[in-house]
């Protein structure tokens, strides 16, 4: 990675914490997020996954059309860190902890190689 990459990184990586932090405590089922990147196709290769705990809460919360004001936050928080994306729902995805154990064993590393 190169130095600039790094720096790109730790921003991406402070703005997503705070959104964490401060926005997604209320969300039900929302447990954590981290982001993906190919640095040599930034910011087009950017995803960043949102994980909850079940299916059943990601569900009601897409039927609830929750993801489109979460969309629009991490969009925002994107913008802060200086990165610019057409269309931030193109770089948001959705996933579950029951999903993770019952496919990929509980490995986070294994399951999130393939979103990349």
């Amino acid at each position: 990675m190169r130095k600039t990459d790094k720096k790109i990184d730790k921003q991406l990586t402070r703005v997503l914490t705070q959104l964490c932090e401060h926005t997604c405590k209320g969300i039900h089922g929302f447990v954590w997020l981290t982001h993906l990147v190919n640095y040599t196709n930034f910011p087009y290769s950017l995803k960043v996954v949102c994980i909850f705990d079940t299916n059943e809460n990601l569900d009601v919360f897409m039927q609830d059309k929750k993801h489109i004001k979460l969309a629009t936050q991490i969009g925002s928080k994107l913008n802060e860190a200086d990165v610019n994306v057409n269309n931030v729902m193109d770089h948001v995805l959705y996933d579950t902890e029951e999903n993770c154990a019952a496919q990929h064993a509980g490995q986070w590393g294994k399951r999130l190689a393939y979103s990349s």
